[in-house]
């Protein structure tokens, strides 16, 4: 190699290295949401702990404090949010169109999701498989036991799909009655047309605990269908929103890891711990120019809406209303698959 090109070489490796050091440009969707000064988010219509609005119209839930934790991320304040409630057949075209920003929404990804929507899905956020309720009248204790049975679904979603599948493998000659919206199929369900619902086992006890007159009257069926790992959206295209959103979740998670809380981390600051201080914005590293964002951008969504487990407990867990237990959603070092990229 000679000596020019021993200079050429050299300018290109200056040139990497330089752009592999220096903040990246945060892309046209954050563009757009620092020009507004709000994130648009795609919600659930209403199920309880996830994502619904109580009659003051607050919005609160475990999807609702994805939404919460972005705009904490990356405009300083989880007020800063427009909910935009979606059922199954609007949400993709929803997000498709630019008209949110990110999709919060209990949503499956699924291969066929994957190859044909032009979406990415991020970090699942909760690990669900799909169930059957039926009254407890019925004695029904397994769902072999809806052979040639009536079941109300929501068209347009996994659950539909998943039902035909069981039925056609298990050879029982399920009915399925398909409603658009999810209200429809619940009330068609409490109201007898059908023996039994079918959702994501999750969901199952947010109509249970919201709808039914007496949910005791109600038993969800130890029987899990399929596996629906549920978790927000973004367009694909826009790499830099995607990190952000992906980094703000992997974040959330990793606190809990660490015992990083709500109420203790400002004061988190000043530990020992390197891999705390990332999370928090503490010592000389900062991370969140890598991201587009400031250094204390993780910060602030811990403190808007705990770690990964606080909002967990919070919204659907075992002293919540839903009374969920954390099983597969623990961590990966309590049995569970809460595993996040670290966050360095």
């Amino acid at each position: 190699m000679n000596t020019t090109q021993l200079k050429t070489v050299a300018v290109i490796a200056a040139a990497l290295g330089a752009l592999m050091s220096a903040p990246v440009h945060a892309g046209k969707t954050l563009d757009g949401i620092k020009a507004r000064g709000q994130i648009v988010c795609g919600v659930n219509t209403g199920l309880a702990g996830f994502a619904a609005a109580d009659s003051t119209g607050k919005w609160s839930g475990l999807d609702v404090d994805v939404c919460r934790a972005l705009a904490a991320a990356v405009l300083s304040d989880s007020e800063k949010v427009k909910y935009v409630p979606l059922n199954a057949q609007q949400r993709f075209t929803a997000l498709q169109s630019g008209e949110v920003d990110v999709l919060a929404r209990n949503t499956t990804f699924t291969l066929t999701r994957d190859a044909s929507l032009g979406l990415s899905a991020t970090v699942t956020n909760y690990y669900d498989g799909q169930g059957f309720m039926v009254p407890l009248k019925s004695k029904i204790k397994s769902a072999k036991q809806l052979k040639g049975q009536t079941v109300c679904v929501q068209s347009g979603t996994t659950t539909e799909k998943n039902l035909t599948d069981y039925s056609k493998a298990n050879n029982l000659s399920i009915k399925p009655v398909v409603f658009e919206k999810l209200e429809a199929a619940e009330n068609a369900y409490f109201t007898g047309r059908c023996i039994a619902y079918t959702t994501d086992a999750s969901g199952l006890a947010s109509t249970r605990n919201k709808v039914a007159k007496d949910p005791k009257e109600h038993v969800i069926l130890a029987d899990l269908i399929s596996k629906e790992p549920l978790g927000p959206m973004v367009r694909r295209g826009d790499d830099e929103w995607f990190a952000i959103v992906k980094w703000v979740q992997y974040g959330l998670i990793e606190a809990e890891e660490y015992g990083v809380t709500m109420a203790n981390a400002e004061q988190m600051k000043s530990s020992a711990d390197p891999i705390v201080q990332r999370l928090v914005g503490g010592g000389n590293e900062d991370i969140g120019k890598l991201l587009g964002l400031d250094k204390e951008w993780l910060l602030r969504a811990i403190k808007a809406t705990g770690n990964y487990g606080e909002s967990f407990e919070r919204n659907v867990g075992p002293s919540s209303p839903l009374a969920l237990p954390r099983g597969l959603n623990n961590q990966w070092n309590k049995g569970g698959l809460m595993y996040a990229y670290p966050v360095r």
